[in-house]
């Protein structure tokens, strides 16, 4: 006898979607949703920098005055001095007011027990990058001794601080990341940093972007800046790398010494002088990073 299977019950009817909840429409309706989401986020528009005081650094060359196995040694009276030109820095005191207020302060050097930019060195030279100049330490040196009543900088932790950007030649910025004073002078309660780096170009340095201080710009003398950034400097050899690598690993601490010679011009640069420029009717805020 035999048994035939009763037949599959039929699927239950399915249940049609509106005419305006398609598949496609919903699609069309996700991506419309999230690309009108995205346009309408505000945008914080950057910062814009008003050159607020203007101040000039005169930089010079003096011959055969660097030798690399030994510490830079200044002359207080170089006789084969060479004026290289004038500089002419904008400082945004609008947006960065504690930081120009310092750097003004050294620049004058108002105070009778420390020493001022001027007569100081720029003791480092990255070609295609930026120039350093304030280093901390003695001023026979051709180094920088900052008054002892410097307020601190709280802009060094204010994260606005570090709004602009190192995106074309002339940036003048407060050195922090690219900081190099002795770790003793750093350790001194009454610290207080006045190095700085002017970018030289030709391109932008990202890599220094919200590590430091953008406070300023070249108004003038670009070109003594470009100057600068030709001269030779010394670099030691792969072997010397490797061994000042090896030294440092074992902790040897006259690794860090050995590298303090590294990039500084083969020439001697120095700041011969420096100061304020007032002007009675300020020019319309410059085109900045």
């Amino acid at each position: 006898m035999a048994y035939s299977l009763p037949p599959p019950p039929p699927p239950p009817p399915s249940l049609p979607l509106p005419n305006h909840f398609t598949r496609r429409s919903l699609l069309l309706l996700s991506t419309t949703t999230t690309t009108s989401t995205t346009l309408s986020l505000p945008s914080t528009p950057p910062p814009t920098p008003t050159v607020t005081d203007r101040f000039f650094m005169d930089f010079s060359l003096c011959p055969n005055n660097f030798l690399p196995d030994r510490a830079d040694t200044l002359s207080p009276i170089c006789s084969d001095s060479k004026l290289l030109g004038r500089v002419v820095l904008g400082l945004f005191g609008n947006l960065v007011p504690r930081t120009v207020s310092n750097f003004k302060s050294v620049c004058l050097g108002s105070n009778a027990t420390s020493s001022s930019y001027k007569n100081t060195l720029v003791h480092k030279v990255f070609p295609g990058q930026y120039l350093l100049a304030g280093r901390q330490g003695r001023p026979d040196k051709g180094e920088v001794r900052p008054p002892r009543d410097l307020p601190r900088n709280t802009e060094t932790v204010d994260a606005k601080a570090f709004a602009l950007i190192h995106s074309r030649p002339g940036v003048v910025s407060l050195s922090l990341s690219e900081n190099d004073d002795d770790d003793d002078v750093k350790l001194d309660p009454e610290y207080r940093n006045v190095e700085f780096l002017i970018t030289t170009g030709p391109g932008p340095c990202p890599q220094l972007d919200n590590k430091n201080i953008v406070f300023g710009t070249v108004l003038e003398g670009l070109d003594v800046i470009t100057a600068i950034a030709s001269i030779p400097t010394y670099q030691p050899s792969e072997r010397i790398r490797q061994f000042n690598d090896l030294a440092e690993f074992f902790g040897d601490g006259r690794a860090q010494n050995a590298r303090n010679i590294w990039n500084r011009p083969l020439t001697t640069v120095y700041i011969s002088d420096c100061g304020e420029l007032k002007v009675t009717k300020p020019s319309l805020t410059p085109s900045l990073p």
